[in-house]
């Protein structure tokens, strides 16, 4: 019981002195001078392009959006189909001739 009461006040000892020592490290600094604010600036939010490409996609028609994108799901549809029929490591990383990217 000696032992661990020994053992006890030794280490508050020590945490008392560390505490001191901290706290002499951290009075003499000066109080750091406020810096002036900085305004950040954001640009207007864009979802993946600037505003210049979206009015030039939006002269496309639907209509021609539309039948580019059936065009590439029958491509990989039919490209699905080769593969299934016979399934081989080579067929499996043969890219379909859309001009649309996966």
């Amino acid at each position: 019981m000696v032992m661990f009461a020994t053992i006890l006040i030794v280490s508050l000892l020590a945490v008392g002195v560390c505490a001191a020592a901290f706290a002499a490290a951290t009075r003499d600094e000066a109080q750091p001078k406020a810096r002036p604010e900085r305004k950040l600036v954001l640009e207007p939010p864009r979802f993946f392009a600037s505003p210049a490409a979206k009015s030039a996609e939006a002269a496309l028609p639907v209509e021609v959006l539309l039948s580019q994108i059936e065009r590439h799901v029958r491509l990989e549809q039919a490209a699905a189909e080769a593969y299934l029929d016979l399934p081989t490591r080579d067929s499996l990383h043969v890219s379909t001739p859309s001009p649309l990217l996966n």
